[in-house]
Parts: C-alpha cells; sequence; structure tokens
C-alpha cells in the first residue's frame, strides 16, 4: 500500500512546480526589417503606431541600441549574442551558423516552447537550431503579395527570384503558391497566432520571434492602408524631417546637444511634379507598411490579453538596420504599391527615415547602425514610459533573453563548444545599476567599420577611406570630426579595433 503521507506532499508538490514554470516569463521579440531609427510613432515618425506606442509606454526606449547595419549579420548576432564575424557571417550567410548557441536553443533547453515566425536569412533551417515550429521567408527579401508563381488575373509579380524558399515547418515550398489573400505581414502574423491558440493550454512559458519583412522593399501594401497617408508627404523630405526632429526632443527621445545632421536629399522644389507625385507615393507605401505591422503587432497583444498572458509576456522590438538607401530596378507592370511593381524606398526618404542621423543602412556612421528598442514588461520591470542611454548592441539580446528565463549559457552545447558569450544583460541597466558600457562595440560590414569606446567613436566608410572621430556624448550626429585634435585617442581606438579583427577573424 502507497504511504498517503508521500501521495499528499507529491499532490501539493506538483502545483508548486507548475506554478513556479509559469512564472518565467513569455517573451515576443518581434524585429522589423529595414526600419529607420525615426519610423514610428514613437521615436518621432507621423506614420501611426499606437500598439507599438502603447509598448513604449508601458515600458523603456534605448537611445543607442545598435545592429549590424546589414540584414544577415544582424540576425546572427541577435540569434546567437555573438558577433556575426564569429558565427560566420561577418560577409555572407551561406554556411551554417557556428561557435554558438541560438537564442531557441538557449531557451528550448530551459523549458520554453519555441516559434519563430517571418524571415530567417541564414543559411540552418530553424526547427534544427532549437525552433519547435517555423513558418517564413529562409533568404532575403520576397514579393510581400505573392512570391511565387503568378495568379490568374493578376500581373506578373515582380521579383528578384520566383523560387524563393518558404517553409511551414519542414515543408519547403518552392515555389511558393499563395492564396489570394497573401501579404508577408498578415501571414507572418496569422500562424503566430495560430500557436498561441494551439499552445493557449501548455504549461511552458514560449518564446514567439516574430521577424517580419517590413518595410524592406518592394514598397507594397494594402490600398486600404495606403489611402491613410494620400498627401500626407505633399511637403516633402526637408518638412518631415523637420517635424520628426522636434517631435524627437518633445518626447525626450533627443536632446539639445542634437544637431539636425545635414541632408543628403534633393531640395523638394527642384523636382518635377510627376517626381514628387512618384516620391510622395513611395512615401506612403513605406508609411502603410509600418502602419500594418503595427496593427498586427496590435493582434498579437490582444490575443494574449484575452489568454489572460499579456501581464507576463516580455515584449522587445527593434529594427535589423537603418532605413535603406538601396535601390533595386526590376522590370514591372503596375502602380507603386503593387503585385507588379518592385519599388525601393531610396536614398532621400531613407535620410528622413533616419532623423536626425547621418546616411543609411550599409553605413557604420549612426543613420545605418541605430535602431528603436523597446523593452515592455510592466509585471516585471515596472518602468513605465522611460528613456534609457545605455549604449547596447544587437549582441545583448540573448543574454538578456537568458536572464529574463533563468537560463545559464553554455559552455559546450550537444558535443559542440561554444564561445563565451560577447554582449551582456541589458536588465542591470534597465534596472539603473549601469549608466555605462565596459566593453568596446565593434563593427564591419563591407566598406564601412567602427568603433565605439564609452563616448567616443571612431568610424569609416569606403575602400582605404581614412578614419574620422566623434564625441558622441556632445556631437550624437557625427557632425564634427575631431580626429586631428584627439590623434592619441583615435590611434588607441584604432588598436582596439585591429585586434577586435584578429581575434574573431580567428573563427
Amino acid at each position: 500500500m502507497k504511504n498517503p503521507i508521500f501521495i499528499l506532499l507529491l499532490w501539493l508538490f506538483i502545483p508548486l512546480v507548475g506554478k513556479a514554470q509559469q512564472e518565467k516569463p513569455n517573451i515576443v521579440l518581434i524585429l522589423a526589417d529595414d526600419l529607420g531609427w525615426s519610423d514610428i510613432g514613437c521615436y518621432g515618425s507621423e506614420v501611426e503606431t499606437p500598439n507599438l506606442d502603447w509598448l513604449a509606454d508601458r515600458g523603456i526606449r534605448f537611445t543607442q541600441m545598435y545592429n549590424t547595419s546589414k540584414c544577415n549579420p544582424s540576425r546572427a548576432a541577435l540569434i546567437t549574442g555573438l558577433y556575426a564575424q564569429q558565427v560566420g557571417y561577418g560577409a555572407t550567410y551561406l554556411q551554417p551558423l557556428k561557435n554558438g548557441i541560438t537564442a531557441g536553443e538557449l531557451l528550448q533547453s530551459t523549458g520554453y516552447r519555441t516559434l519563430w515566425a517571418g524571415k530567417h536569412h541564414g543559411y540552418d533551417h530553424p526547427m534544427d537550431r532549437g525552433f519547435d515550429r517555423y513558418y517564413g521567408l529562409k533568404e532575403g527579401a520576397s514579393n510581400h503579395f505573392n512570391p511565387g508563381p503568378r495568379r490568374v488575373n493578376e500581373p506578373e509579380p515582380a521579383q528578384k527570384r520566383p523560387d524563393r524558399p518558404f517553409y511551414d515547418d519542414r515543408k519547403l515550398m518552392q515555389p511558393y503558391s499563395v492564396p489570394q489573400d497573401y501579404y508577408s505581414t498578415d501571414y507572418f502574423t496569422k500562424h503566430a497566432l495560430q500557436w498561441l491558440d494551439e499552445y493557449k493550454e501548455d504549461k511552458k512559458p514560449f518564446f514567439l520571434y516574430l521577424a517580419y519583412t517590413a518595410p524592406h522593399d518592394p514598397l507594397m501594401a494594402w490600398p486600404e492602408d495606403i489611402e491613410k497617408y494620400k498627401g500626407k508627404y505633399a511637403e516633402g523630405y526637408e518638412a518631415i524631417r523637420k517635424k520628426r526632429f522636434e517631435k524627437q526632443k518633445k518626447l525626450g527621445i533627443i536632446d539639445e546637444s542634437y544637431a539636425l545632421s545635414d541632408p543628403t536629399y534633393e531640395p523638394w522644389e527642384s523636382l518635377s511634379d510627376s517626381v514628387r507625385q512618384v516620391e510622395e507615393l513611395k512615401m506612403e507605401v513605406y508609411a502603410a507598411m509600418i502602419d500594418r505591422m503595427d496593427q498586427k503587432i496590435g493582434e498579437i497583444i490582444q490575443k494574449l490579453r484575452t489568454q489572460g498572458k499579456l501581464d507576463n509576456t516580455v515584449f522587445l522590438f527593434l529594427s535589423d538596420n537603418g532605413a535603406s538607401a538601396e535601390v533595386v530596378t526590376i522590370p514591372g507592370n503596375g502602380e507603386i504599391g503593387s503585385v507588379g511593381q518592385w519599388t525601393s524606398l531610396g536614398a532621400d526618404w531613407a535620410n528622413v527615415g533616419n532623423t536626425p542621423l547621418r546616411f543609411f543602412k550599409n553605413y557604420s556612421f549612426e543613420g545605418g547602425i541605430k535602431t528603436p528598442l523597446i523593452v515592455s514588461w510592466p509585471k516585471g520591470l515596472g518602468h513605465q514610459n522611460e528613456i534609457n542611454s545605455f549604449p547596447a548592441h544587437l549582441i545583448d539580446i540573448l543574454p538578456t533573453l537568458a536572464e529574463l528565463a533563468g537560463a545559464k549559457y553554455p559552455n559546450e552545447f550537444k558535443g559542440n563548444s561554444n564561445l563565451p558569450a560577447e554582449g551582456q544583460s541589458l536588465l542591470p541597466a534597465i534596472r539603473g545599476e549601469k549608466s555605462q558600457r565596459q566593453e568596446p562595440i565593434f563593427w564591419e560590414w563591407s566598406v564601412g567599420k567602427a568603433v565605439r569606446k564609452g563616448d567616443w567613436k571612431l568610424v569609416s566608410h569606403g575602400k582605404n577611406a581614412p578614419w574620422e572621430l566623434y564625441n558622441l556624448n556632445s556631437d550624437p550626429t557625427e557632425t564634427n570630426n575631431i580626429i586631428t585634435l584627439q590623434p592619441e585617442i583615435a590611434k588607441e581606438m584604432e588598436v582596439d579595433f585591429q585586434n577586435w579583427k584578429t581575434r574573431v577573424s580567428l573563427y
């Protein structure tokens, strides 16, 4: 006969174990694609983003959060907590990640349900690297309305290639014949919502990585979303940029130390009427894409609210690089914003998207490497509408997730050794325990490179281009190159950069 005291203790113990497991927060990590630093409402934009603004009101906005300036190395750093150069993604993504553990593997090993919807831009299948479920685009950009063969009664879809690999779990869809209501942002969210319903009774906490392809080109959006922005950009680049700059100051995102960097756009009045009409429409569609993304984030928030899980869910939102000046030219047969026309934002509006910063995606100047970062978890952090100026980087996201989940970063995983994590948890900075970063941050992509050490930043762009030196405390928009005034600091930082490059090139 079984011991009745043992049975009683067992029945008392089981609920406590379940409760302890449930106390781990759910985590939703949202990554936008080619979104500029000023492109959402709570960072200065006129684009309507009430759901992201709501998260910011219930959390923290970082003003010095950095990415790598390019899609695939940013995603590698985000998912591993290591520099892209250390995991084999410093120049290309056409090989497996190496030397590290992914956020999916780390959180899965500590009891999380791991879900990934959206863009990958990597080699490994997510379900081979710690994710229970995956739906999305395994490479870079695709047609937002139709990434596959032409549909009946529609123009030929504008595409770089018609065979972009999409996956639904392990099922490869190449080419991907999509239904009539397909739109990338909608369908990435649709699968995420389905998983939240499927696992709503799950005792495990969940980690949802939602990697949108918006607002990356091609500029495409639903007509009803575009209509909301008709006429809003008739004033042109300068007027919109100045309005964003003033709004940023009112929001407290920037202070009087920020100068509005010199514009790189063409004077609006110098453009012909026909060119202005095209430029207006491009920005209307771009705004509509961001608006749609925010709507879908709102659906995730509402789903968790109805499931009673919202209060114990951590949201993190950020972008993989600054607004893009890249222009892709593909023959098309349709209006800007529609399935048959591939249109890029271009440098002039990208200059506005990164207000008040210099340059764009692919550059190691602030406009290429700065991202909004919203962190919201009122139950666990207790912050409301706070601004945080701690210098942070994508390599810090995995250590932050590890601390949130109570997970220990392993030196070895599945028989493979891991490099020590390069990043650091952002929770001490959020709690006010740290205001400055002890270790330098490094960048190298294409012909751009930089190092930040304290408030000093050494940066260069172009093959054999000279270094430039800025003090980001007094000159956060990099308008006054003082390398001739501080040659010793510049030399010391150049040595730091070369030592870092030598170290990471060993892998």
